[in-house]
C-alpha cells in the first residue's frame, strides 16, 4: 500500500484495501492484518470475501465506527474498531461461536508498510515502526502468547499452513512482517491499539491510553436505509493504489484487477455519496469522468487490464451531478464536470444516429483495442443490459457498427440527460447551451413518443430502425415516464401494463423480462432478474408523473425485496429473483453491490430527499422515523417524525415542527427566507418555526397572498388550512434573524 498523504485526516484509518478487516493508515502505508487459523482445518483466513465467509457490519465513511462478522471453519468472530482520535485505532475481537477448542484457534495480528522493518519491544509490549520521521506502536490489552517474524503476509500464512501452532522456528522480534499471536483459549476476546506519533515513546503512550479507555458504545443507529446506504458505500471505499486515489468501487467483492471502473455505476456511488460527504462525491464523480475519451464519449469501462473505449453507458452523470448540486448548493459540482458531460452528449449525435433519424443506436466505435470492439455483445453494453432479450432480435451492421435496432432505454436516457444538461447550463449562465439541449430534449421526447410507441400492443418498445418493434419487452418500456416523453394516453395505459401479472406486476417488482417471456425462466442476469438501478429510474419516472400510488408501491416493494437480503446476512445484491426475492440463488450475482444502496435511498427519500423536477422533498406520513443527519446546502438535515409530528433540524438545531400530514417540496432555505410548495392537506394545521422570532418576520406569503402573523411563546406559527390544491409558502425574516434560517 503505497503512501498517500493528502487523503482527509479523517479517513487516514480506514479499511483501505481489497482485505475488509485490514485497518491501514493510509499516509505511511500502515497494515494492521488479522490472519486467523484453524488448527482443525490447517487453514488460514486473511478474512476476505471472495474466499471467507464474512457478513460485513457497520461502516462509517470515515471508519470511525466499523465492524464485521467472520466464520472460519466453524468459529466465528466478530470484529470492530473505533478511532478516539484522527491518529489512533482501536481494533478488538470477540469468539461467538466455536468450531474447535480454543488452544488451536489463532488469531493473529500481523503488522506491516511497505518497505518498512517492524519491531518488537518485549519490555514495552509493543510493536514498533518508525517511517520517515514518524512512529506507529502497536500494542495490546494481553500480551500475545508469541511473536513471530515473516517476510509477508503470505508467509505468516503459510508458516501456520506447514507448521502448526507449536512451532517456534518462526519467532523473531524484527522483520517486514511481525506477527502479534493469540489464541482463543487465553484470549477469547481481545483489543489492541495504534496510534502515531513523532516520537516512539509518545506513539505507545497514546495507543496505551486508548486501551485503557473503557470502548465508547456506538452510536445509536438512525433510520434503518440511511444507515444501509452507509454502509455500503462505506466498505466499498476503497484505494486504488495504481491510480492513486480513493474511490468506491462496485464491489470489493470482485476480481477484475487491480481497479474497476464502470461509467454508469460509478455515478450512481457518487449519488449515494452524496448523501454524507461531498468530497467522497466528488472523488467517485472524478474517478467515473477519468474515463473520458478524446473523441468525447467516456469509456464503457476501465480496469487495470483494459479500457472499453469504443463505447459507453447510458448518460446518467448529468442527472447525478444536477441531484449533487441540489443536494449541496455547490456550484463547483457543475463547473468540475459539465465540460466532459455536454461533450459526451454530442458524442451520441456525432457516432450513434447512423441514418441521421434523431435516434439512438447502440454501437462499437472503430477505436481502441478492448475485448468485445466490433462486435453485437460489444455494442450491447451501451444499454448497460448486456444479454437482455430485447437485443435478441437486434442485429449487428458492420457498415455503421450498430445494432439495426433504436434502444428504448438508450434513447429516454438520452432525452433526460439532455434535459440536465439545460439545467446545468443555465445554472452556470450557457444560455447558448441551455437552449441547445432544452431543443434537443423536447425533439427525442417527441420522437419516442411517436415512434417508440407500439400502438398494437399499446406500450413502448424497442424498434428495428427498418420499422418492426421487437418482441421482449423490459422495465425500459417505463422509461419514458423518466424523461418526460409519455402522453396521458400513454400513461393510462402503461399503468395497466404496471399491474399486469403476466407482465411485471409481481410480489417483488419489476423483472427484467416480462413474466410471460421464455427468457424470464432463465433467471440469468438481465434475462427475468429484478435490479436496483432499473427500480430506481422507473420509480423516478413515476414520481415524475405525479403517479403516488404506483411510485409508492414500487417503493414498497423494493424496500422488502432489499430487506429480505438485507437483515441478517447483510446482502446487498447486484440482482434478485424476480420471483423468490432471493439474492444469492444465482451464481453471477455479487452479494454486495453499490447500487443496490439505490433500493433502501428510496425508501429513505420517502421521508427526505432531493428529487429531481421538486428540489428537496420531505413528507409527513406519520410513520415514525429518525433519518439523518444528511448533507444539505444548509448544513446536516434531520427530520425525524415521532406520534405523527415532524421535526426537521439543520445543523442539529430544530428548523420547523409540524403535525401537518402533508409534502413540502422545492424546499428552499436561505438566509432571510423560506420557500415551499405544500400538497394538498386533508385536515388543517400549523407549521411552527422554535427558532425565528416572529418579531422579526417582515412578510408571510400563500400563493402570493400576505398571512396574519401569528407566534406561539414568541416563536412564528403559521396557520395552514385544508385545501384539496398544492400551494406555495414563502416568508421572509429580517437580517437579525438570518443565521437562524
Amino acid at each position: 500500500m503505497p503512501q498517500h498523504t493528502t487523503i482527509p485526516l479523517n479517513r487516514a484509518w480506514n479499511t483501505w484495501s481489497d482485505r475488509p478487516a485490514e485497518m491501514v493508515f493510509l499516509p505511511l502505508g500502515v497494515r494492521l492484518t488479522p490472519v486467523l487459523y484453524s488448527s482443525r482445518s490447517r487453514k488460514t483466513s486473511a478474512i476476505e470475501p471472495r474466499h471467507d465467509m464474512v457478513r460485513l457490519g457497520r461502516h462509517e465513511l470515515d471508519g470511525s465506527e466499523v465492524s464485521l462478522e467472520t466464520d472460519h471453519t466453524g468459529t466465528t468472530l466478530s470484529f470492530h474498531w473505533s478511532k478516539p482520535d484522527p491518529f489512533v485505532v482501536t481494533g478488538g475481537w470477540k469468539a461467538l461461536t466455536s468450531g474447535e477448542w480454543g488452544l488451536r484457534f489463532w488469531v493473529t495480528l500481523a503488522i506491516s508498510a511497505d518497505g518498512a522493518q517492524v519491531t518488537y519491544d518485549e519490555k514495552a509490549g509493543a510493536a514498533l515502526l518508525k517511517i520517515d520521521q514518524r512512529f506507529v506502536a502497536v500494542v495490546s490489552a494481553d500480551n500475545p502468547v508469541q511473536v513471530t517474524g515473516h517476510d509477508s503476509i503470505a508467509d505468516l500464512r503459510q508458516d501456520f499452513e506447514t507448521n502448526g501452532y507449536f512451532y517456534l522456528g518462526s519467532r523473531s522480534s524484527a522483520a517486514p512482517v511481525i506477527g502479534l499471536r493469540f489464541n482463543l483459549e487465553m484470549m477469547h476476546d481481545g483489543r489492541y491499539a495504534a496510534a502515531v506519533a513523532d516520537r516512539a515513546d509518545l506513539a505507545i503512550e497514546k495507543a496505551r491510553a486508548a486501551l485503557a479507555q473503557n470502548a465508547a458504545p456506538a452510536s445509536d443507529e438512525t433510520d434503518t436505509f440511511l444507515a444501509a446506504v452507509r454502509d455500503i458505500v462505506g466498505w466499498n471505499t476503497i484505494w486504488d493504489e495504481t491510480n492513486s486515489r480513493s474511490y468506491t468501487a462496485v464491489t470489493r467483492i470482485w476480481n477484475l484487477g487491480k481497479f474497476a471502473v464502470w461509467y454508469n455505476d460509478q455515478t450512481y456511488a457518487a449519488l449515494l455519496s452524496g448523501l454524507f460527504d461531498m468530497d467522497i462525491a466528488r472523488e467517485n464523480l472524478a474517478t467515473a469522468f477519468a474515463g473520458v475519451t478524446p473523441q468525447g464519449n467516456v469509456a464503457c469501462i476501465v480496469t487495470s487490464n483494459d479500457a472499453w473505449v469504443d463505447r459507453t453507458q447510458p448518460p446518467l452523470g448529468s442527472l447525478v451531478i444536477w441531484d449533487l448540486y441540489q443536494r449541496s448548493g455547490e456550484r463547483s459540482i457543475i463547473e468540475a464536470s459539465y465540460d466532459v458531460v455536454a461533450r459526451a452528449h454530442r458524442w451520441w449525435w456525432d457516432n450513434r444516429d447512423p441514418e441521421g433519424r434523431g435516434m439512438i443506436s447502440c454501437g462499437t466505435s472503430d477505436v481502441g483495442e478492448s475485448l468485445y470492439k466490433g462486435t453485437a455483445f460489444g455494442a450491447r453494453n451501451e444499454t448497460g443490459m448486456d444479454n437482455s432479450a430485447t437485443h435478441d432480435e437486434a442485429v449487428y451492421d458492420p457498415k455503421t457498427r450498430s445494432l439495426s435496432t433504436f434502444d428504448l432505454g438508450l434513447n429516454c436516457v438520452v432525452a433526460l440527460d439532455a434535459e440536465m444538461l439545460a439545467n446545468l447550463a443555465a445554472v452556470l449562465g450557457k444560455t447558448n447551451d441551455a437552449e441547445e439541449f432544452k431543443a434537443i430534449a423536447a425533439r427525442l421526447r417527441e420522437r419516442i413518443r411517436e415512434e417508440l410507441w407500439d400502438d398494437e400492443r399499446k406500450i413502448f418498445a424497442n424498434r428495428q430502425r427498418s420499422g418492426a418493434f421487437v418482441t421482449s419487452l423490459s422495465p425500459t418500456s417505463f422509461y419514458p415516464l423518466l424523461c418526460g416523453a409519455a402522453s396521458d394516453e400513454q400513461v393510462r395505459h402503461l399503468m395497466d401494463h404496471l399491474q399486469d401479472e403476466s407482465l411485471f406486476a409481481g410480489e417483488f417488482g419489476l423483472p427484467n423480462a416480462t413474466r410471460n417471456d421464455p427468457a424470464h425462466a432463465e433467471n440469468v442476469y438481465w434475462r427475468g432478474r429484478i435490479w436496483p438501478n432499473v427500480n430506481y429510474l422507473v420509480w423516478l419516472g413515476l414520481k415524475r408523473y405525479g403517479l403516488e400510488p404506483q411510485a409508492q408501491k414500487l417503493m414498497e416493494q423494493s424496500r422488502e425485496l432489499f430487506l429480505k437480503s438485507w437483515e441478517g446476512t447483510r446482502i446487498a445484491a447486484e440482482n434478485y429473483n424476480s420471483q423468490t426475492g432471493e439474492a444469492m440463488d444465482q451464481g453471477d450475482t455479487d452479494p454486495f453491490y453499490i447500487w443496490a444502496g439505490l433500493l433502501p435511498l428510496m425508501a429513505m427519500a420517502d421521508v427526505v430527499d432531493v428529487d429531481p423536477w421538486n428540489g428537496w422533498t420531505i413528507r409527513n406520513r406519520q410513520r415514525d422515523t429518525d433519518v439523518g443527519p444528511i448533507v444539505s446546502p444548509v448544513g446536516p438535515m434531520s427530520v425525524k417524525i415521532s406520534e405523527g409530528r415532524l421535526f426537521l433540524s439543520i445543523n442539529g438545531k430544530l428548523l420547523l415542527e409540524t403535525s401537518l400530514k402533508l409534502q413540502m417540496s422545492g424546499l428552499t432555505i436561505a438566509p432571510g427566507h423560506v420557500r415551499m410548495t405544500i400538497s394538498p392537506v386533508d385536515v388543517g394545521g400549523d407549521l411552527i418555526f422554535p427558532t425565528i422570532d416572529a418579531r422579526d418576520v417582515m412578510g408571510i406569503y400563500l400563493d402570493g397572498m400576505a398571512l396574519p402573523l401569528k407566534q406561539r411563546d414568541g416563536r412564528l406559527k403559521i396557520a395552514i388550512a385544508a385545501s384539496p390544491e398544492s400551494r406555495k409558502l414563502e416568508f421572509f425574516v429580517g437580517m437579525a434573524e438570518t443565521n437562524r434560517i
